[in-house]
């Protein structure tokens, strides 16, 4: 046996160990066999470099070293899933599900683990990128951290498809993490907090060696891609489990949400048992072309629902009552607690929401309050211990003036905050609008984070979003942990700023009511901040989706004089206050009035580049079948309720072709 195929024997018998081991937890060898095989094949490739390969079971322990992570956006978003706390909100779900697709729906159950959502991306079998959830549009590329958790397989087996995506969570198992902090300890240091946030901490770390040297696994639970070759939910993880990934056995299908509640009741008994963390179940349609009919909202999936296991809840004394002030002045009432251990974290503060709130609970300083984390994540008072209230106890005034600048606060009719309207001269505001308007889904600075705009306000160089641009590096280089390196990237990462399109400078703006998606629907409408300007609170209330609420806060917006000053000088630096001409070449009106539905799939074009051809010509996007809907336009496998209810509407149906040719 020759030198090349020696070493690729070894690697192939290391490969099938490690999914024997770390994903079937079916080891066919002693973990001292096999890390003598592993170093045999680790001095093979040190000598013979000409047959190194980035996949060899080898890389498992790490070297690489990342200084900076690069932000990749994600092909296919990553939404977050919509909460349910009881049996009455999974049936009210199941009763929207039922009233848009027809015929049988059945349920995938699977339990929803604690950890860090990651997304993994394979060309040719072969593991290209690993992506932290991020934003859920965009998020950072940790691929070199993820090649060092043996659980990820590097190389595929199977019928996998030519390119897709799977989504998963990374998590560090209750032994591994208790080991970790055994060591820790006895070596003199803090132990952590929770394996959650270990297992998310790992991904960000710089040396994949120190990562590699963390139990972590990842357990994986769905594809994302174009012609997978997949029609349901549950199809795709017994593929994904064949192909090489580790995909919870615990995942269940059930036909009714009678058959999910036994799932969920089971689990809520049982979770203690798992060997990881887990903080609920995920209900999804199991139909993929029932999903499709579904589709989503802004923010989550129709199709699924994560129904989360009882919050854990402790007492402990609240100390007292503050106020924090937020970007646009609204004014948040904080419990600040006696220090209480809940759910693997200690809890000092928890928000109390608004002025309501307080009132309804009756909580005052001194009580001895309820804790729970809501979705176990954020800390809030449920409730409050009346027979330990003192005797003399006084009822919480709400604050009347901010705590920042003395402002007298304001509580406009029909709204649960109370603002400070001192959005000019309030510290806090002109941070967090500036925090705001250099933030990833807004300006994206490079260079620039929320500590330095703090520095940069205090040290009296900005006082609004508009002064960044008038930065030098000459004034940013005394300032605090700040080098010649840096500097200049903080000066270059502005510069480039000025490239962000419209609807982000828009959104960037931090007009109350104006996110993302409204930014996008206005910049669209009107294609230029000049036209937005000058439009009347009825022009802006007659646009789709837009309602009195949003239309109000836009007129008053750039109805102060400082606001439109501050747009006027970001246009004379070069920042993008119209569509760009190149984008607006291809735009037009042909679709105008239209509304068009799309399902299946599609030879010519994917369904991403079908929709933002549509949105280019006027059209609008829907994703269910109403009597509002103009066109259907019908891929291969396409749902057969869909098309039914098409058909009933008297819709009309149109192919790939079909459409191409009115865009013509």
């Amino acid at each position: 046996m020759s030198i090349e195929e020696k070493i690729q024997s070894l690697r192939e018998e290391l490969q099938r160990h490690n999914y024997n081991y770390y994903v079937l937890d079916k080891p066919e060898i002693s973990d001292y066999d096999f890390d003598m095989k592993l170093k045999e094949l680790q001095e093979l490739e040190e000598q013979n470099p000409e047959f190194q390969d980035e996949n060899s079971p080898t890389v498992r322990v790490g070297g690489a070293v990342t200084k900076n992570f690069e932000t990749v956006t994600h092909e296919y978003r990553m939404y977050s899933l919509s909460n349910s706390y009881s049996k009455e909100e999974l049936e009210d779900w199941e009763k929207r599900i039922q009233k848009v697709v027809e015929g049988k729906v059945e349920y995938v159950c699977e339990l929803k683990y604690d950890g860090a959502s990651i997304s993994l991306t394979y060309e040719n079998g072969i593991l290209q990128k690993a992506v932290t959830r991020g934003d859920g549009f965009q998020g950072d590329d940790v691929t070199n951290n993820i090649r060092t958790i043996r659980s990820v397989p590097l190389k595929l087996k199977g019928d996998f498809p030519e390119k897709f995506h799977i989504r998963g969570e990374i998590v560090l198992p209750y032994e591994g993490f208790a080991k970790m902090n055994a060591d820790r300890v006895e070596a003199g240091e803090e132990p952590y907090a929770n394996p959650r946030n270990t297992a998310s901490g790992s991904l960000k770390l710089q040396d994949s060696a120190e990562v590699a040297r963390r139990p972590l696994e990842c357990l994986l639970y769905s594809l994302a891609g174009e012609n997978l070759g997949i029609k349901t939910q549950f199809e795709g993880l017994e593929k994904a489990r064949k192909w090489g990934f580790k995909v919870p056995g615990e995942s269940e299908l059930k036909a009714s949400i009678e058959e999910v509640l036994h799932y969920i009741n089971y689990w809520d008994q049982h979770r203690h048992d798992l060997p990881y963390e887990t903080d609920g179940v995920v209900i999804k349609v199991n139909d993929l072309a029932q999903q499709e009919e579904l589709g989503h909202t802004a923010k989550s999936p129709r199709w699924a629902m994560a129904y989360k296991f009882k919050a854990e809840q402790e007492s402990t004394i609240l100390e007292k009552i503050t106020y924090q002030v937020g970007r646009t002045g609204a004014i948040t009432p904080v419990a600040n607690l006696q220090p209480v251990l809940l759910a693997g974290t200690t809890v000092k503060r928890a928000s109390l929401h608004n002025a309501d709130q307080i009132e309804k609970l009756d909580v005052r300083e001194g009580d001895t309050v309820f804790v729970e984390k809501g979705g176990e994540i954020i800390p809030k008072i449920v409730g409050v211990d009346f027979q330990k209230r003192a005797q003399h106890s006084e009822p919480t005034k709400y604050a009347t003036h901010c705590p920042e600048c003395g402002t007298e606060l304001v509580r406009n009719d029909g709204e649960a905050q109370h603002y400070c309207p001192n959005a000019t001269s309030c510290p806090p505001q002109i941070t967090g609008r500036i925090q705001h308007f250099i933030s990833r889904k807004a300006m994206d600075i490079e260079g620039l984070g929320g500590e330095t705009v703090v520095l940069l306000v205090n040290a009296g160089l900005i006082d609004n979003y508009a002064d960044l641009y008038e930065l030098k590096k000459e004034e940013v280089l005394p300032l605090e942990r700040m080098a010649e390196k840096s500097a200049e990237n903080l000066i270059s990462g502005i510069q480039k700023s000025k490239e962000i399109p419209f609807e982000r400078v828009l959104f960037a703006l931090g007009i109350r009511y104006v996110g993302e998606t409204v930014a996008k629907k206005l910049a669209k409408h009107f294609k230029s901040i000049d036209a937005l300007m000058a439009a009347s609170e009825e022009e802006l209330t007659n646009l789709d989706e837009i309602g009195e609420r949003i239309a109000w806060s836009v007129r008053e917006f750039f109805d102060v004089e400082s606001n439109r000053h501050i747009v006027d000088r970001l246009k004379s630096y070069g920042v993008q206050m119209e569509i760009s001409a190149e984008k607006l070449a291809n735009q037009t009106d042909k679709l105008s009035g239209n509304t068009f539905v799309i399902s299946g799939v599609f030879e010519k074009v994917s369904r991403n580049e079908l929709k933002k051809m549509i949105e280019d010509n006027g059209g609008k996007v829907s994703s269910s079948i109403s009597s509002k809907t103009n066109y259907l336009v019908a891929g291969d496998n396409m749902g057969p309720s869909k098309l039914a209810k098409a058909e009933n509407l008297g819709t009309h149906i149109i192919s790939e072709d079909d459409f191409l040719k009115m865009l013509e």
